[in-house]
């Protein structure tokens, strides 16, 4: 739908949206309303309040829900399929033994903060911290000394590649309502989430490591290996499914590039079927096949099937809570709030990017979820990047990662993912508060620190 012509004045709009967002959190923190229903009805309401035709409400608000599940679905969805193969294959574990042989007993910690980021490609935060665990567990009992030091860096690499890089859910949503082109986001997100890790979870877990020693939780023993495949994958094809899809969807961002610098014919056919091979969902659907023949050896087709049905089944609540912070946000840009709050901004002379930051962090302390507050982010400004001329593809993704540097801020006890990491780890309150707030709190500043310094000089 269009953006029907506001019927209300820019501070009104602005109190419309501030109240939005208030009631937002009060259904989600206070009456502990799901995400998905709370997100829906809070359009619903607001598509009423901010004046949007009656007749047009239900189409504005599908509008918004439908071209974010668009993207978001295909993306969410392989990637779950390809990270569940790797878990049930013990790919995983291939990964972390051949890089720990590699790296030496020393630099074990940074050994399972690689394969961390490599296995966080495709598998989310709490899958992937929950598979890696007891392989973690088994090297800190190998080596020695307090398990932060083993968990810590992994921990951290799981967390950045959730909060920056596609195909997880909250940065494909907001690359999605900010019109960012999500090859280029991966680019981005991926030389922005490494030296992020580097400086805020590998070199602060070493610190924290030393300071606070925590003996090995026996939640969790070693790997069951009887849960594995007798013959797991050797590390070769691990990397392969890991680094396909980098490859296709790089392979389309470079030739792009090539393109417009006019080294290559844009419009000649053997590049556009290269660039429409590296489209991200069709790279991601080209790594699944992949997975599925080289993960599957040995494994029925309905084995593989049932597989692929469990992947899907956890990421459902995920995927609807990203559409319905999707619809938010179409209904934000059918009412005009959006160009209040871009005029707005411009008024109190707030970068947009340093906007895009504080209101991503006050959602996240607020309510917890850092991929309600990317979504929900993303929707309040969008129509303000919309109707900001002179942003280019460049600027798009380092509002992303700003957005995704906000959502990742001290995490704390409304966040699923600070009690996750503390009962696994058999950390008190306190010693989380320490440990993983402290940690999650480096890695958006410094993830937004990188995205503000892009913004100025590219």
């Amino acid at each position: 739908m269009n953006p029907v012509e506001p019927v209300h004045s820019t501070p009104v709009l602005l109190l419309i949206a501030a109240a939005a967002v208030l009631v937002l959190l009060v259904f989600i923190m206070r009456f502990r309303l799901h995400a998905f229903v709370s997100l829906v009805l809070v359009s619903l309401l607001t598509a009423i309040v901010a004046g949007i035709p009656m007749g047009d409400v239900i189409p504005t608000l599908l509008q918004g829900f439908g071209s974010t599940l668009a993207t978001v679905a295909l993306l969410v969805g392989f990637g779950a399929m390809i990270g569940r193969l790797l878990e049930i294959t013990g790919g995983a574990q291939v990964l972390a033994d051949r890089l720990i042989g590699q790296f030496g007993a020393e630099r074990a910690p940074f050994a399972l903060g690689v394969a961390s980021l490599l296995f966080g490609f495709p598998i989310f935060f709490d899958a992937g911290l929950v598979v890696m665990l007891p392989i973690i567990f088994s090297v800190a009992y190998r080596f020695g000394g307090s398990v932060l030091l083993y968990a810590l860096p992994a921990a951290g690499a799981f967390a950045a590649m959730h909060a920056l890089l596609p195909p997880h859910p909250g940065p494909v949503a907001a690359g999605d309502l900010l019109g960012a082109d999500i090859g280029l986001l991966v680019l981005v997100g991926l030389a922005v989430a490494l030296p992020t890790w580097f400086f805020g979870s590998y070199l602060f877990g070493l610190w924290a490591g030393r300071r606070f020693v925590l003996p090995i939780p026996q939640i969790l023993g070693a790997v069951d290996a009887g849960s594995h495949d007798r013959n797991p994958p050797s590390f070769g094809t691990v990397m392969l499914v890991l680094l396909l899809p980098l490859a296709l969807i790089f392979l389309n961002t470079g030739l792009g590039t090539l393109a417009t610098m006019g080294v290559v014919d844009g419009g000649a056919g053997w590049v556009t079927v290269l660039r429409l091979i590296g489209q991200t969902p069709i790279a991601l659907l080209i790594t699944v096949l992949v997975a599925m023949a080289l993960l599957g050896r040995g494994r029925n087709a309905a084995e593989i099937e049932k597989i692929m049905d469990g992947a899907l089944a956890p990421i459902c609540a995920i995927i609807l809570v990203t559409g319905a912070g999707g619809m938010f946000g179409g209904v934000l840009r059918a009412s005009g709030i959006g160009e209040a709050l871009a005029g707005s901004l411009d008024a109190i002379g707030m970068p947009l990017i340093v906007a895009a930051f504080v209101i991503s962090m006050a959602l996240r302390v607020a309510q917890g979820s850092a991929t309600v507050a990317l979504t929900t982010t993303a929707g309040l400004i969008a129509p303000t990047v919309a109707a900001t001329t002179g942003l280019s593809e460049f600027d798009r993704c380092f509002l992303v990662v700003a957005i995704a540097g906000g959502a990742t801020v001290l995490s704390h006890f409304n966040d699923s993912g600070f009690w996750l990491v503390g009962r696994f780890l058999e950390m008190d309150e306190k010693t989380t508060l320490k440990t993983w707030t402290v940690m999650e709190t480096l890695l958006g500043t410094i993830a937004f620190g990188f995205a503000l310094l892009g913004w100025w000089l590219l």
